[in-house]
């Protein structure tokens, strides 16, 4: 019954990280919407902006999850990135209808997330 409750409380605290990631998210998405209509910026710098979105995202939710664990924190940054790609994933392909749109930027984005969460977590 105790690791029950125990499992229970880890799934609660990785949809905590999750929903934390994605707030700083679309926070800075709004910011990039902002400067886009303000500064009309190119599409190559839309695309980058987004990027480092996904990292600094991705790195906050392996940051938060390594502090609060403490122990194996780059797994566990691991982990939080790679559910950060695949909510993304899953997000995108919803939006898009299909996978021809974003089939190109698949396994860059996947990487860069599992990357950067597992920098977040080994830093925290």
């Amino acid at each position: 019954m105790q690791n029950k409750i125990h499992t229970n409380g880890k799934a609660i605290f990785i949809m905590k990280c999750l929903l934390c990631s994605y707030l700083v998210t679309g926070v800075l998405l709004l910011v990039l919407a902002l400067l886009l209509y303000r500064l009309h910026l190119s599409e190559n710098v839309v695309s980058i902006g987004i990027t480092i979105i996904y990292i600094v995202s991705a790195f906050l939710a392996g940051f938060i999850s390594g502090k609060k664990i403490g122990k194996q924190k780059f797994l566990w940054g691991l982990f939080m990135g790679c559910i950060y790609f695949l909510v993304l994933l899953l997000v995108s392909l919803l939006v898009n209808h299909g996978v021809e749109e974003v089939a190109m930027k698949i396994g860059t984005t996947f990487f860069l997330c599992a990357g950067s969460g597992m920098l977040g977590g080994m830093l925290s």
